[in-house]
């Protein structure tokens, strides 16, 4: 039996020992530091921690990459800090002292190098800093939460291939305290350091009590030859209209060894076409000699391409990616080391826009008009899995965003969120750690300064730039929030990040002439010099382009507004934000029973509604419906909710009009006035209950839905400032031959207005006004009305865009469609289903099966007709250059069956109207007893190809359902509506 365990663990070793990399992201320990005796190297040779330890042991089983509360939470010895106000019963760091959020985290691996092989440690982010252990030898990592840390270990490594490391994590060195009232960024104290700022807390967040302490990102061992590749960096320049491209590549090469390393490197580009076939494009090798205990820098010939695929944001193309795979021989060894890249052929450019003083940023030649969000952090506990960041980015991509900012005051983002950026078409501006709030313009004002170290500050940057730097949707960095950073620091970046003359705006690449080897340095000798550096979010280009405080606002807006010339004077504005009110599923899930209660209406003397929320919904930053002097409850203009559930419902009504205005209304003044919007924000990362278009949960609000609509790359919508409809082109293509069908319909299912316009075309990147929408000015119009506008081609009745409004006369309310609620309207609803796995794909046909009304020419052209071949989630990874690397995976763990049986569930009605606010959600088939009447039976995340919609007569509309199912679970979808009370289920 012993020679059978040492087979064992020798095998081990030996498949430890092969070349490339193994992440250690399993078996980890913890243990509060003051309730350990023991020393490092006692920890890492004679006195391990047991493996299984028991539960009243002061080691538990950890979250690595994590943080402590999160390690904490896993092993229930905290409360769910985000659910109610368990987060007020977490004693803080500032009260706790930083001992108690000092933390051991102990973990075992095999590795035994062989030959003349070299094993680095890697840590790719720690919070703050750390002290390392393996095996009884002890290394120091220094401070910082945005720095790598690479140590070889070789030298240190047990023979027998079984390793201990234990790690010793100390907190920020000025973690601050929280204000009683509370405010941005608490005290301020953690701007004194370089690390996330909004774990202090802010308007939109509680603080996080162990302010993110704790091994936070990737670890891993690396094992290579003799020599090593480090941080190579990918540029694509363009000639000839981007006819002509070339690859360039500059790396460090590093080599461990005592002798001279005579090596073969190599670059291989390839791309995935149809199917498994993959194209490889270039192969080539190139002789170098690395001089021993050196680091070289080395530059590869450029690679040229002739026509490559371009990589494009969301909505302007494909997002072609190609793999970069580059490799090392070492002389005498072999394979020394590896280094795979998905890199996309694209050029980014950004200058200030002349006549409209707002950035403006190219892709590929092309303007882009910016609409997207402001992106904080997936989770506040940095439970940041691949899976989550994946529904995170195809959720902005679902909402047709094209832009994501990374706020100062929370990451620089992780590889995996940059990775499915570049699969999603999501451009990014990533901030560095400066927030105005916490860096000089706060109340009261501290850090005037910036952190206190400013070298470390400065390492920070120049290493997330190399770790983030190939990515294809990285587009702008930007030295801070609302404020720049201090002038030594600025200065530097500066510097560091300026411009390769190739990429100063005024370079072209339509000559043909220019040849390559006239720029002196190649591009990718430079940190970056691809992409412009911005002092901060309010400069050169955004808001008023002079750092004065001219983003927002922030709170419920009157839908109209959002149209109006005198609503924001400047070019981009970086932050506007509103209303966020989750459904009552939500509510219920994250609060207990006190927290269900609505909000109190206290109306004014002079009309206006102040609401009260209870403590759980101000403590979880609550934003009302309401601005009292100056917007009326938009919650009460559809009645007085009754309940929670009748308010979450409303709240619904009230994002999508809301988010869909916003958009619409600056989309109205493209490149006229607006080059770009980003709203603050689209998600929060705990329970929080503003300004999100999606929980934390990962259930969608109408909001979302609103986004998806008025963000579409062509689209028709009613300014609800002029009456007038607008038709948009964001494309870089002429629309012909399109006109608009425009219906009115009222509460009774009659439609007393409808027109067909004349034939239309709508030049690129603009917006057409078309016609008045006149049914207002008709005799006798209903104080509310339904209004359906549908984009499309006259040679085939395609429908290009579909939008659907509810409105009321001015001076009215939405106070009738509380009656409409009892009106029987019938339905038919098919179901198709694809199962593979544990994923489901499901399209959901709906028709509204109420009678026209006699007098109505309304024509039949059905949404379905365009979208029936609308991408699902799991169908848009398998297209395209994620074809073969996502369907691989999935073809080799299931087998993919069909149901071709349409299930059928016909709702019946003897009402004739419209199906109003139609929606659909995912549950498990689990009986419901009394007692857990309340239970979440939700089957989180899902992605619908719309949802929140209506249904006029005779319409029909195809909704694809994708998901992943729990194990074991039958899974049902429900469908519910503003008059469809009941569970109207397809069980799948």
């Amino acid at each position: 039996m012993a020679a059978a365990a040492a087979a064992a663990a020798a095998a081990a070793a030996a498949a430890a020992a092969e070349v490339g990399k193994r992440v250690l992201d399993t078996g980890w320990l913890a243990a509060r530091s003051t309730e350990v005796a023991l020393t490092g190297e006692q920890l890492t040779t004679t006195d391990p921690p047991p493996a299984d330890p028991e539960p009243t042991a002061p080691w538990m089983h950890a979250a690595v990459p994590g943080t402590v509360l999160g390690t904490l939470l896993k092993n229930k010895l905290i409360p769910d800090p985000f659910y109610g106000l368990n987060n007020e019963s977490i004693i803080d760091i500032a009260k706790s002292g930083r001992g108690h959020y000092t933390f051991w985290f102990f973990t075992t691996f095999q590795c035994a190098p062989a030959g003349h092989q070299h094993v680095s440690l890697n840590f790719r982010g720690i919070n703050y800093s750390a002290e390392v252990y393996l095996n009884g030898h002890k290394e120091v990592l220094p401070k910082g939460m945005f720095r790598r840390h690479t140590l070889d270990i070789t030298d240190v490594l047990r023979p027998d291939g079984k390793n201990l490391l234990a790690v010793l994590v100390h907190p920020p060195d000025h973690p601050g305290a929280i204000p009683p009232q509370g405010g941005q960024g608490g005290d301020h104290e953690i701007g004194k350091d370089v690390a996330t700022q909004y774990v202090e807390g802010w308007d939109w967040m509680c603080p996080i009590r162990d302010r993110n302490t704790g091994i936070w990102d990737e670890v891993s061992i690396s094992v290579t030859g003799p020599v090593r590749i480090m941080d190579p960096h990918l540029v694509s320049t363009f000639y000839d209209d981007f006819k002509r491209s070339y690859l360039h590549c500059t790396l460090q090469l590093e080599n461990r060894s005592s002798w001279l390393s005579d090596c073969k490197l190599k670059i291989q580009v390839s791309t995935e076409l149809e199917g498994n076939i993959c194209l490889v494009e270039h192969l080539q090798s190139y002789e170098i000699s690395v001089p021993p205990n050196s680091v070289l820098e080395y530059t590869i010939p450029p690679l040229f391409f002739y026509k490559p695929n371009l990589w494009w944001p969301n909505g302007m193309g494909k997002q072609s990616l190609y793999n970069v795979e580059i490799g090392v021989d070492a002389n005498g060894f072999g394979e020394s080391d590896s280094s795979n890249h998905h890199f996309g052929f694209r050029k980014i450019e950004s200058t200030i826009d002349g006549s409209t003083g707002g950035r403006i940023f190219k892709v590929n030649g092309e303007p882009v008009f910016i609409r997207g969000g402001n992106w904080i952090l997936s989770d506040g506990l940095l439970r940041l899995t691949r899976k989550r960041y994946m529904t995170d980015i195809k959720f902005h991509a679902d909402m047709n965003f094209n832009m994501l900012r990374c706020w100062g005051g929370g990451l620089a983002e992780r590889p995996d969120f940059y990775h499915f950026c570049d699969i999603y078409g999501l451009m990014v501006w990533q901030e560095f750690w400066i927030t105005g709030d916490v860096d000089g313009r706060g109340i009261p004002i501290s850090n005037p300064n910036g952190p206190l170290d400013h070298d470390l500050f400065l390492l920070c940057a120049r290493d997330t730039v190399k770790l983030l730097r190939n990515h294809a949707s990285l587009a702008l960095w930007v030295g801070g929030n609302e404020q720049v950073p201090p002038v030594d620091i600025n200065k530097a970046l500066k510097n560091d990040l300026k411009l390769h003359p190739m990429f100063v705006s005024n370079h072209t690449t339509k000559s043909p002439g220019k040849d390559i080897s006239e720029d002196p340095t190649d591009p990718s000798k430079y940190l970056d010099g691809t992409r412009v550096y911005i002092q901060g979010s309010m400069w050169d280009g955004f808001a008023n382009g002079k750092g004065d405080f001219t983003d927002g606002p922030y709170e419920i807006q009157y839908p109209e507004s959002f149209f109006k010339d005198s609503f924001y004077k400047y070019g981009f504005n970086p932050e506007v934000g509103s209303v966020g009110v989750p459904v009552a599923a939500t509510i219920r899930a994250t609060m207990p029973s006190e927290g269900w209660s609505i909000p109190i209406f206290k109306k004014r003397i002079d009309g206006y509604i102040n609401e009260v929320p209870n403590p759980i919904w101000d403590y979880h930053k609550y934003i009302p419906y309401s601005k009292p002097g100056k917007v009326h409850d938009q919650i009460e203009l559809y009645g007085h909710p009754s309940d929670l559930d009748d308010f979450c419902e409303k709240a619904q009504l009230v994002n999508y009009v809301q988010y869909r205005a916003l958009l619409e209304g600056w989309t109205s003044f493209m490149w006229t006035k607006f080059t770009g919007v980003l709203i603050w924000k689209t998600q929060n990362p705990w329970t929080g209950l503003r300004g999100q278009f999606y929980d934390h949960l990962l259930d969608q609000t109408a909001g979302f839905y609103g986004c998806r609509c008025a963000a579409e790359p062509i689209h028709v919508q009613l300014n609800l400032d002029s009456y007038f409809i607008e038709v948009v082109n964001t494309t870089a293509d002429e629309l012909r031959d399109v006109a608009v069908e425009i219906s009115a319909w009222d509460l009774d299912g009659a439609s007393p207005y409808y027109r067909v316009t004349e034939k239309i075309a709508v030049p690129p990147k603009k917006v057409q006004q078309v016609t008045e929408m006149s049914y207002p000015k008709t005799k006798n119009p209903k104080p509310v009305y339904f209004l359906l506008l549908k984009l499309f081609k006259l040679s085939d009745n395609q429908v290009l865009s579909r939008n659907f409004y509810w409105l009321h006369l001015p001076g009215k309310d939405y106070k009738l469609l509380e009656q409409y609620r009892q009106k029987q309207i019938p339905l038919k609803i098919n179901s198709k289903i694809s199962i593979s796995g544990s994923g489901y794909k499901v399209r959901m046909s709906i028709e509204n099966r109420s009678k026209k009304p006699e007098n109505a020419n309304v024509s039949t052209m059905n949404l379905a007709d365009a979208n029936g071949s609308d991408r699902t989630g799991e169908e848009a990874i398998q297209d395209g250059h994620s074809s073969g690397l996502w369907g691989k995976i999935r073809r080799g763990l299931s087998i993919t069956r069909s149901d071709d049986n349409v299930r059928t569930v016909e709702v019946k009605g003897a009402d004739s109207g419209v199906s109003f606010f139609l929606h659909f959600s995912v549950h498990t088939s689990e009986p419901s007893s009394s007692q857990d009447v309340d239970k979440d039976t939700r089957i989180l995340p899902v992605h619908y190809s719309d949802n929140y919609f209506s249904l006029v007569p005779g319409e029909k509309m195809a909704i694809d359902i994708s998901f992943e199912a729990p194990q074991g679970s039958t899974p049902r979808v429900i469908l519910k509506g503003w008059n469809y009370h009941l569970d109207h289920a397809v069980t799948l």
